[in-house]
This record gives C-alpha cells, sequence and structure tokens, in this order.
C-alpha cells in the first residue's frame, strides 16, 4: 500500500513544499529535517549515481533502484520521476508495478519522446497527445493500490507547441485519470496562473533553480493556485557549491577545517545513518577475546 499521507495532506488542502533528493545524504538530511513527502528528482539522481545527463540515459532498473533505496531510508512519502515510462504501454505498465512495489507513493510521467531530457534543457520533442492519454490510462490502471498511488502528468509542450497546446494535453491527461497535472516550465508567471485556472485537479509547480520558470515564495504558489511544488534542484545546488568552496580551501590552504565552511557534526550523523544500530548489534552479538 502506497503511503496515504500526500493524499491526505493534499485532500486537506495545505500548500505543500517538497524537496529534491539526489542521494542517500540528501534523503537522510530531510528526514532530519521533518520532511515528510520528499520528491525522487531524476535529473539529479542520475547525476549522483553516473555522473550522466537527464537526457534518457539512465535505465528503467537504475532508477526504480534508486527509489527503492530512497524508501528504504525514509518513513517520508516519495514521489518519484518515472520519465516517459521508459518506453510504450507494457513499459509504462510494468514502470508504474515496479515503482509502486519499490515503496513510491506517486510517479511523474511525461509526454517528452524518448530518450527524453531535462524539461529545462532545449530541443525536447513531444509525443502525440493521443499516445501520452493511452500511458495515463495504462498506469492508472496498473496500480495496485488506486486509493493512494497517485499518478502525475506532465506535459513539456510549452516549450515547442506553445502555452494553448500544453493545457490542451494537460485537459487530455485529466480525462484519462491524472491524480496531480504538471505544467513543465511556464517561462512566466502569468503562464502559471494560465495553467492552474484551467483545472480543478491538484496542480504541481516545478521550482527548479536556475530553470526556465520563475523562482516564487511558496506563499505566492499556493495564492497562483498550486497545490504543492517541488524543488529538485536545491539540495543538489547547494551540495555542490559547498563542496566546491571546501575543496579550493583545501587545495589552496592545505586545510580541511576553516570557521569559514560550515561542516556537519561527524558523530551525530554517524547516528543520522544508522551507525548506532550497529554499535547496539555489535555489543550484543560481537566475540570477545
Amino acid at each position: 500500500m502506497a503511503n496515504p499521507i500526500l493524499k491526505q495532506r493534499l485532500q486537506s488542502g495545505e500548500f505543500l513544499v517538497i524537496p529534491g533528493v539526489q542521494d542517500m545524504i540528501a534523503t537522510v538530511m530531510t528526514k532530519k529535517v521533518g520532511f515528510d513527502i520528499v520528491y525522487g528528482t531524476g535529473y539529479w539522481l542520475t547525476a549522483s549515481s553516473l555522473g550522466l545527463p537527464d537526457a534518457g540515459i539512465a535505465t528503467y532498473t537504475q532508477m526504480v533502484d534508486r527509489m527503492r533505496t530512497i524508501c528504504a531510508t525514509t518513513d517520508a512519502a516519495l514521489i518519484a520521476d518515472g520519465d516517459t515510462g521508459y518506453g510504450g504501454l507494457l513499459n509504462v505498465h510494468h514502470t508504474v508495478r515496479g515503482y509502486e512495489a519499490a515503496g513510491v507513493t506517486a510517479i511523474q510521467l511525461e509526454d517528452q519522446e524518448f530518450p527524453k531530457k531535462c524539461g529545462h534543457t532545449p530541443n525536447k520533442r513531444c509525443v502525440p497527445m493521443e499516445d501520452m492519454v493511452e500511458k495515463i490510462k495504462v498506469a492508472a490502471a496498473a496500480r495496485e493500490d488506486k486509493e493512494n498511488f497517485l499518478i502525475i502528468a506532465r506535459t513539456d509542450a510549452r516549450a515547442s507547441l506553445g502555452v494553448d497546446e500544453a493545457m490542451r494535453r494537460l485537459e487530455a491527461y485529466d480525462k484519462a485519470g491524472a491524480d496531480i497535472l504538471f505544467f513543465e516550465a511556464p517561462q512566466s508567471e502569468e503562464e502559471m496562473r494560465i495553467a492552474c485556472a484551467g483545472f480543478d485537479k491538484p496542480m504541481l509547480a516545478n521550482m527548479a533553480d536556475g530553470g526556465k520558470t520563475p523562482i516564487l515564495p511558496a506563499k505566492v504558489l499556493e495564492e497562483i493556485g498550486y497545490a504543492l511544488a517541488i524543488y529538485p534542484s536545491m539540495t543538489s545546488l547547494v551540495a555542490a557549491a559547498a563542496m566546491e568552496r571546501a575543496l579550493r580551501v583545501l587545495k589552496d590552504q592545505g586545510l580541511s577545517q576553516t570557521p569559514d565552511i560550515p561542516m556537519a557534526d561527524f558523530g551525530e550523523f554517524c547516528r543520522l545513518i544508522g551507525f548506532e544500530e550497529v554499535w547496539d548489534f555489535e555489543k550484543r552479538w560481537a566475540r570477545t577475546t
């Protein structure tokens, strides 16, 4: 059974702020801070685990394994990037079943051609709307938990086909059975308002730092009409900047610790990652000499 908290909180009308996680360290930190819903981002999980761009290179097997590990690391509900479903209709069926079995709470599917590209990079191409409608129908039928496992339909049509076509597609995906609608990469607040005004279903905002969409405060997003917002890039970009800064100090000064660079406490991190369980196990079972 999928974690019911995402659906429950959407039904409550509470605006949801959902951080992206690119690896298990980020997942552990979201758990420490107290986020009960997280986003498994395709771009950053691919970058962190494979060192490759989000261009349809990562396979279903690689991605479902990462999602499974995230679910094992945190009790939070996981919204997972499922790209295009990794192929045709049978692939979509298999992807939904696999993600759900891995512990995912909601799967995001997009209407790009395969191989896909990051939604905030150029040269994206979309499949015919009818093809995506069939994918949404297959995804909705494939899930075991039809109450709590949610389908997120994303359109990337804005970039090459325009706002009107993106809206037309979302209307079709809504009718096909999507639970949450995702207008990817609107380029102005006006476009964001147009997207939200067109539908009664929950609308997802993608606050991708460095992308094409304006980054707005959560209160403004809620006022516009969004129900939830994902922040897929934040933890990764912050971590990359912090690592670069520390590495430059190490290279230039030969120091790993300076007052100017925040560093997590090693003992606390050991506890966060689960070493206390290891130590308790060793106290009980380790042989003494």
